[in-house]
């Protein structure tokens, strides 16, 4: 695992916007909301509240990457974002290691919960999820990423835990 070295952001925000664009028709619209929402969390990041993860391969190419905004005073629950892994990586494991690192500090920390906003139709991020004992609690037709997909919600909350 790694933390921050230069050309990430920009290698993070490519991974995500040639696949949804490639596989989801996504275009830039959402090439930009991606980055500046990641660029805004990397300049705010908060040292031991928010989480970053991302794993590269021998030769420095990004292999896949997680995120996590602690919560704050206006969101109870920490927000799990930016992940994704490469092509190459998919099937490998890499995206479970990813998520058990994330899901450890949620719970290191002691977050009431953690949520994330996907869409319809990615099936095996929704089978990750829920295997971390995520639960679709909303699915509507807002589209923030201007793809034309159904959007979902799903919330992890600690046991006695209430958002």
């Amino acid at each position: 695992m790694i933390g921050y070295r230069p050309g990430l952001t920009a290698d993070i925000v490519g991974l995500h916007a040639v696949y949804y664009a490639r596989d989801w028709g996504f275009g830039l619209p959402f090439e930009a909301k991606v980055a500046s929402e990641l660029s805004a969390f990397m300049r705010d990041f908060r040292p031991g509240l928010d989480f970053f993860a991302a794993e590269d391969d021998d030769n420095g190419a990004l292999l896949g990457t997680i995120s996590l905004e602690a919560p704050t005073s206006t969101e109870l629950l920490a927000h799990l974002r930016w992940f994704i892994t490469s092509d190459g990586a998919r099937g490998t494991g890499l995206g479970r290691r990813l998520m058990d690192k994330a899901m450890a500090h949620v719970d290191a920390k002691g977050f009431p919960g953690v949520y994330l906003t996907t869409f319809v139709g990615l099936g095996p991020a929704r089978h990750l999820y829920e295997s971390f004992g995520f639960n679709l609690v909303a699915e509507e037709e807002r589209d923030q990423w201007s793809g034309g997909v159904r959007e979902q919600r799903f919330e992890r909350h600690r046991t006695g835990a209430k958002a």
